[in-house]
């Protein structure tokens, strides 16, 4: 991931230039990232919301200048606005990655459809301010009957509008609206999801869990302990990983899917 913000809990203020960001980019690329996602407006806890030309004019220079500096990339936006969504995807990304599952604008669905674009559809509650916070995280029947819930109605909703099922990918949300525990459970409960028929991303990256379980309090320095969880997640069934260390996590997920794989 490669946030555009002055804000984003573990790396913001690090790539505002376009010339920093595509620098990054390819360092991601070569590292080997699969996919680079750009966001310009950040959901960590008490973020201030941006408007849509504000966030535009942060991730649009980013997408093209990318596009333009590594035709072959994969570029995927992260927005609830569907006016960024349709401004990313006319720069050159072809995946919308929504972090509240087409609950704060369900119009984000028909852009995806119209550009052929996959769509990432992240469970969480409230709105950018407070969706990374507890606010909302209550979950009397259990936080995976909530996320299957959730999550496959916007699903549903996403195949009316016209996007296909193989062009959704389902995120649980670690860390949005749940409490560390919940966090845990999501991961361990990830087969259920996986069971709806949909790939699944998970994106566990230095989230406020891993210093819990950890100890380690700074987030940039919680790779090790992403690393974990995020091995854990594909052994589960996750096939999207979304991360902020690429190296390490490239090296670490081909040798567990190679051992995944051996065992058919």
């Amino acid at each position: 991931m490669l946030n555009v913000t002055p804000d984003s809990f573990s790396d913001g203020g690090n790539f505002l230039s376009p010339i920093d960001a595509v620098t990054r980019a390819k360092r991601m690329l070569a590292d080997g990232a699969d996919v680079i996602e750009v966001g310009g407006e950040s959901t960590r806890p008490g973020a201030t919301p941006v408007d849509a030309d504000a966030e535009i004019a942060r991730v649009v220079p980013v997408i093209g200048a990318i596009r333009d500096g590594s035709p072959d990339a994969r570029i995927a936006v992260d927005t609830v606005k569907s006016e960024v969504a349709q401004a990313a995807v006319d720069a050159g990304a072809t995946i919308v990655n929504d972090v509240s599952a087409l609950r704060l604008d369900q119009r984000i669905a028909r852009v995806a459809a119209d550009a052929g674009a996959t769509l990432v559809l992240m469970h969480s509650r409230g709105t950018v301010a407070d969706m990374a916070r507890f606010d909302h995280a209550d979950y009397p029947r259990g936080v995976m009957d909530a996320i299957i819930a959730e999550l496959g109605d916007a699903a549903a909703r996403a195949m009316e509008t016209g996007v296909p099922r193989e062009r959704i990918v389902l995120d649980p949300g670690i860390g949005f609206s749940k409490r560390g525990s919940d966090s845990v459970t999501a991961l361990a409960e990830l087969p259920r999801l996986v069971e709806l028929g949909f790939a699944v991303m998970v994106g566990a990256s230095r989230k406020r869990f891993i210093g819990e379980i950890t100890g380690v309090q700074v987030a940039a320095e919680r790779d090790a302990g992403t690393i974990g969880a995020h091995v854990a997640a594909l052994m589960l069934g996750a096939s999207w990983i979304r991360a902020h260390e690429i190296r390490m996590h490239r090296q670490a997920l081909d040798v567990a899917a190679a051992i995944l794989e051996a065992r058919g």
